[in-house]
């Protein structure tokens, strides 16, 4: 168990990969903290975790509202006792082409995406530096580095999350706080089923190991980087995408 007695917050762990998340790194020893912003959706993931939901609580989040970010973290730290590591993982998709982007499904995504994780950083940020340990893990989307048609809302708010992953690891460094990101590719959860089989095929295509990714599978890295085998890692974008993108 790699993350015995760490405290975890998962943003928008209650679904999808979010969840595939929480439930791994309550496998390796974590007590972990979750958000949504539904309560059904909450108790639906407190369910489907059967017996290791003893160490996992969920708590009702708007992470583009920066007070509601610090309230949930300090809550944290009340029932959980710390915050030793931070996933931003929540995210919406609102796509469309540019030319018919309406503002408020830039706004929303920009502020759910990019603000979002900002403010759930920078309301971690004194607590991990009290205790001079932490790590924060920015899920970011290998749209953020290769852009992608009808998603330019989306692509420019994982892009600024990679900009934002390396700022912050210049600033916290020095408190023994490390700061990265993981770049998803074509990964198979609820938010994907939604796009059309001929998009499917099309990504397939592109992908050199030719199938999409699980959610065990960023849950994998994300445990890595939330453990003491990435100490001298930060400021860096892991690609888990089956060889999309290379550089």
């Amino acid at each position: 168990m790699r993350l015995k007695d760490k405290v975890v917050i998962v943003t928008g762990g209650s679904r999808g990969i979010g969840l595939a998340l929480v439930r791994r790194l309550l496998a390796e020893g974590a007590k972990v903290a979750f958000t949504g912003t539904r309560q059904e959706s909450l108790d639906k993931a407190i369910a489907a975790l059967g017996d290791s939901a003893a160490n996992a609580k969920g708590y009702i989040l708007d992470v583009a509202q920066s007070a509601a970010c610090e309230a949930m973290v300090k809550q944290v730290i009340t029932d959980l006792g710390a915050v030793h590591v931070l996933v931003n993982n929540a995210g919406i998709t609102k796509d469309t082409l540019m030319m018919r982007m309406k503002e408020e499904d830039w706004d929303s995504v920009i502020d759910t995406n990019l603000k979002g994780a900002f403010n759930c950083l920078k309301a971690v940020t004194r607590p991990m530096m009290g205790q001079r340990w932490g790590r924060i893990i920015n899920i970011s989307s290998v749209v953020g580095l290769m852009g992608n048609a009808g998603q330019v809302n989306y692509a420019a708010s994982k892009a600024g999350m990679l900009g934002m992953t390396k700022a912050a690891a210049k600033e916290l460094a020095s408190r023994n706080i490390t700061v990265n990101a993981i770049a998803p590719g074509f990964i198979a959860s609820d938010m994907t089923e939604v796009i059309a089989e001929e998009a499917k095929k099309a990504y397939l295509s592109a992908i050199p190991l030719n199938r999409f990714g699980t959610g065990d599978e960023i849950a994998s890295a994300v445990v890595f980087l939330a453990s003491d085998d990435s100490a001298y890692i930060t400021g860096q974008t892991l690609n888990v995408d089956g060889g999309m993108v290379m550089q």
